[in-house]
């Protein structure tokens, strides 16, 4: 049983292609949001709760990611998992994985910023014996995002289509994540976690979810990118 977390994978490995038009040539995770690349917020929230070291999956300007990083947290514990080509979400959670020491990580991501209670989902994750527990995020009047439907003991039962939805619990990219049941199963080298594992095998596997409704923010489109230029100024 896993009694605490404090190892966190970052997927920060993204070109930012929809945010061209307000970013200049960099990933997205570094992106400025009021004078500070995004992902320091990302890891400074993750600090605050518990997360002691961190893998960062990158890709695209690995070089540019690395770089700031040694230079503003020089005593962060941290792991570089670099792709030479894309691996998609799937292939670069896998990559990173073998840079875990423990038994189960927190998956999240460079360009999204969800305020879960880690130690909480953690604790649930616990409980439930999970392969993998979402966090989700409810959320009302959407069409961005897909909803996942779960029962009565919180585990997964469906995952529905984007679509108009006045009410529901969405995906927030936050995951607690047991390393060696996902290392056994048999993936190509390249493929999306959310396709391949979570949507192909909630049936098979144990996926459950914890509910949190925290602060989210996600910056991969231009108008949620300028609105956390607001949020984040204050």
């Amino acid at each position: 049983m896993v009694e605490k977390i404090n190892e966190c994978i970052i997927l920060a490995g993204g070109l930012g292609t929809r945010l061209r038009t307000v970013v200049a040539d960099l990933p997205k995770c570094m992106a400025p949001v009021a004078g500070r690349p995004f992902i320091e917020y990302v890891i400074d929230y993750f600090i605050s709760q518990g997360i002691e070291k961190f893998i960062l999956a990158l890709g695209y300007k690995a070089e540019v990611v690395i770089g700031h990083i040694q230079d503003r947290y020089p005593h962060l514990d941290v792991k570089y998992s670099i792709e030479i080509e894309p691996l998609g979400t799937g292939g670069a959670i896998k990559k990173a994985c073998g840079l875990v020491d423990g038994t189960a990580a927190l998956v999240t991501n460079g360009d999204t910023l969800y305020k879960v209670d880690v130690q909480q989902a953690a604790a649930a994750f616990a409980k439930q014996e999970a392969d993998c527990t979402l966090v989700l995020k409810p959320m009302q009047n959407f069409e961005r995002y897909g909803v996942v439907q779960v029962n009565d003991q919180n585990k997964i039962i469906a995952f529905k289509e984007k679509q108009f939805y006045q009410e529901g619990l969405i995906n927030g990219g936050v995951y607690l994540l047991g390393i060696e049941s996902f290392l056994k199963e048999d993936f190509a080298e390249k493929f999306s976690f959310e396709k391949d594992y979570l949507e192909a095998l909630y049936a098979y596997r144990s996926m459950y979810a914890v509910e949190q409704n925290a602060y989210f923010i996600d910056i991969g489109i231009p108008e949620d990118f300028e609105r956390a230029q607001v949020e984040f100024a204050d």
